[in-house]
């Protein structure tokens, strides 16, 4: 028997990324303090504790910061997804301080290298859940 693969749960504070992704935009947090990039949602800024982060659609596109080919399943959930390649994305400028957690599509695990360019894909999943996966590109 095959098991449901993990969705998320959005948060109120995280409601506004999932938001993003449903209308195919890659939204990230700004500090309007400090000016920083906040990746993963939260509540306040991790640099400089301010309460006032605004969201913005960023684009989305980056480069292959790591990754790896898992070719056992990661948990039982998987079993029928290997290999999963798996890989943090740093984005492109204006938020280039971030990175992303993600798995790659549309690629041989052999054409995967540290650098290489990706577009976000957009994932939208039959039960109204949209997960960001990426690409390479050009």
């Amino acid at each position: 028997m095959e098991l449901e693969l993990p969705r998320p749960h959005p948060t109120p504070t995280t409601q506004p990324f999932w938001d993003g992704l449903a209308r195919d935009a890659v939204c990230i947090q700004h500090c309007d303090s400090c000016q920083a990039w906040v990746y993963y949602p939260r509540a306040r800024c991790p640099r400089c504790l301010g309460p006032r982060l605004s969201w913005h659609d960023v684009g989305g596109t980056g480069i292959v910061h790591a990754f790896s080919v898992a070719r056992q399943a990661t948990s039982p959930h998987f079993v029928n997804h290997v290999p999963q390649l798996l890989a943090i994305v740093e984005l492109d400028a204006p938020c280039g301080e971030v990175r992303i957690t993600t798995t790659l599509v549309d690629i041989d695990p052999a054409d995967i290298a540290i650098g290489l360019r990706v577009a976000p894909v957009f994932d939208h999943g039959a039960d109204g859940v949209t997960l960001l996966r990426y690409r390479p590109v050009g």
